[in-house]
């Protein structure tokens, strides 16, 4: 079945909706973050603990699954819900974002990308075409199109030429498209420059995608820029479609965000902080490692009722992280995946009640920005 989104509630005093995202592969509601894993894998967890959190949706990356193992054997091996044990929505990113970041390794013209895998150095070439039927054969639910990502700062004629030709790719991405089931999602560019953004949105919601993300941000710019240009974008995309903030993650930012409208979220913070020994609490950030753990009985949070709060204290934990025992990062990963279901329950309950507003200002200096 082809993806399909409906709005459900609407606060009345910002634009934060809460809808519902139905795949071949089930429902999630919205506003909803989408843990990482990267290589068909959220590092730390099983898929069935992501599911008892409330997961309904979790990203893959094409570039890495595209150079290890391959789309084509993960195909043969039954698609990449079969292959990684997942059995709700699977969200795919291009590939581009990694690609880019190669910026020594890599070639951009208007034909394709060429770029040295960062795991031996073999040449590839990333088309639009190559980054859709990669996808396809990886068999994921939301798919997106191969654009060009600038980091910040940039110049004007970089950024309209990055424009110019995401706008090209995506145009031969939807000729490209072949699987019915799922849905290709657009990519809206344009930098830090108001102009450009509104420029790029208009080209690409003129394509009539299923959804629609906002790319680019979370690359340098600063936290004041980078919500100028979601609350510039975000209401600018249809209203009918799910918008999704590509790589921003931290619970203030995708409690603005959703204030202006997004949807869907994505980015590692949660699951990189915990293997660094950072947790997110009710009370803002906590940092395992630090000394004044070493003998505190407490649970990392006494309001959460994850598995890791309700059973181990900080000073166990603590000496997990310093021994670098495997169980450290599954312990605190579950708990800060925990957190960010809860916390996005939090925002869909706000919406369905109309106190979204209040709960941004109760929620306002909580640390966890």
């Amino acid at each position: 079945m082809p993806i399909s989104f409906s709005v459900t509630s609407r606060d009345p005093g910002t634009a934060a909706r809460t809808g519902t995202v139905s795949s071949e592969h089930g429902r999630f509601s919205t506003p909803a973050f989408l843990p990482v894993g990267t290589a068909a894998a959220v590092k730390g967890v099983w898929p069935g603990q992501l599911t008892e959190m409330g997961y309904g949706c979790v990203l893959s990356n094409t570039y890495h699954l595209y150079l290890r193992p391959g789309h084509e054997r993960v195909r043969r091996l039954g698609g990449l819900h079969r292959f990684m044990g997942w059995d709700a929505s699977l969200l795919t990113d291009s590939g581009g974002y990694q690609v880019f970041s190669l910026s020594s390794l890599r070639k951009v013209t208007d034909e394709a990308v060429t770029f040295r895998s960062h795991i031996d150095g073999s040449l590839h070439v990333l088309s639009p075409e190559l980054a859709v039927s990669a996808q396809e054969a990886l068999g994921s639910d939301i798919r997106m199109v191969l654009d060009e990502c600038v980091e910040y700062p940039a110049g004007r004629r970089e950024v309209e030429e990055a424009v110019r030709r995401t706008t090209g790719w995506a145009r031969r991405s939807l000729v490209a498209n072949r699987r019915e089931e799922g849905g290709l999602f657009g990519i809206v560019q344009g930098g830090m420059f108001p102009d450009l953004r509104k420029r790029s949105v208009e080209e690409i919601c003129s394509l009539d995608f299923p959804g629609y993300a906002i790319g680019g941000v979370s690359v340098g710019e600063g936290k004041e820029l980078q919500r100028e240009i979601v609350a510039l974008a975000a209401p600018l995309l249809p209203a009918e479609k799910p918008r999704y903030l590509m790589g921003v993650g931290t619970p203030a930012d995708i409690l603005f965000a959703v204030s202006c409208g997004v949807d869907l979220f994505d980015c590692v913070l949660p699951t990189r902080n915990a293997r660094n020994g950072m947790l997110f609490t009710s009370s803002g950030p906590l940092v395992i490692k630090q000394a004044r753990y070493a003998e505190d009985p407490l649970p990392p949070d006494g309001k959460c009722g994850c598995p890791t709060c309700r059973s181990f204290c900080r000073a166990y934990l603590r000496h997990l992280y310093l021994q670098k025992e495997i169980l450290s990062s599954m312990l605190l990963t579950v708990h800060n995946l925990h957190f960010y279901a809860r916390w996005m329950e939090r925002i869909r309950q706000a919406i369905l009640v109309g106190n979204f507003g209040e709960f941004m200002k109760e929620s306002h200096g909580s640390g966890n920005d």
